[in-house]
């Protein structure tokens, strides 16, 4: 049989093992701190779910190898699907941290410019990112990614218009070229109606 004496020692234990002390050091949750960078995806996921609401229709326009363009109308589009490219340029990510260099610029009608350019040396595929800006409302995206590898060279540029808070025109536009293989270029522009 064992003492009430026991039962208490190992409450004093437990308790003392949960007590945080006052010299505990408060560490902030990653998930809580600002980005240091632009939030893209918190950008194409506000997108995604105001153009899921509206439903519009899409106009797209493919350049054919043959240097012809088709151009073709989408009336279901899912928008979390169609923006996901967009996630490529992202580059708020904590392992990222000053890696870019951030310019701010006002353009001559007032809105803001940033750029967001990596450093030389850095090895992540997001050339540049540009975000032009009225107050807190986009208005243009640009960003440039690249891959150069022994077995592959692409690269791409990707650009996102804004007019009243919401995509209005979106494209890609790239090259890739893998080994023993001529490149290929590439161009597809869309308009939400």
């Amino acid at each position: 049989m064992r003492s009430p004496c026991w039962w208490l020692a190992a409450t004093v234990v437990l308790l003392a093992a949960c007590d945080s002390g006052q010299d505990a050091t408060v560490r902030p949750n990653p998930a809580n701190r600002k980005p240091a960078y632009f939030n893209l995806l918190g950008f194409l996921q506000t997108q995604a779910t105001l153009l899921n609401q509206r439903r519009p229709a899409v106009e797209k326009q493919v350049l054919l190898r043959d240097g012809q363009r088709e151009t073709t109308r989408v009336a279901t589009t899912d928008w979390a699907k169609e923006l996901q490219i967009f996630q490529q340029a992202d580059i708020n990510k904590p392992a990222l941290r000053g890696l870019y260099l951030v310019d701010s610029a006002t353009t001559p009608q007032g809105f803001i410019r940033r750029s967001y350019r990596r450093q030389t040396g850095t090895e992540h595929p997001v050339e540049q990112l540009t975000v032009v800006s009225e107050g807190p409302t986009v208005r243009e995206l640009t960003a440039t990614v690249a891959q150069d590898n022994p077995l592959v060279y692409s690269a791409k540029t990707l650009t996102l218009q804004c007019q009243n808070g919401q995509v209005v025109r979106y494209g890609v536009r790239g090259v890739q070229k893998l080994v023993l293989f001529d490149s290929v270029r590439y161009a597809v522009q869309a308009r939400v109606l």
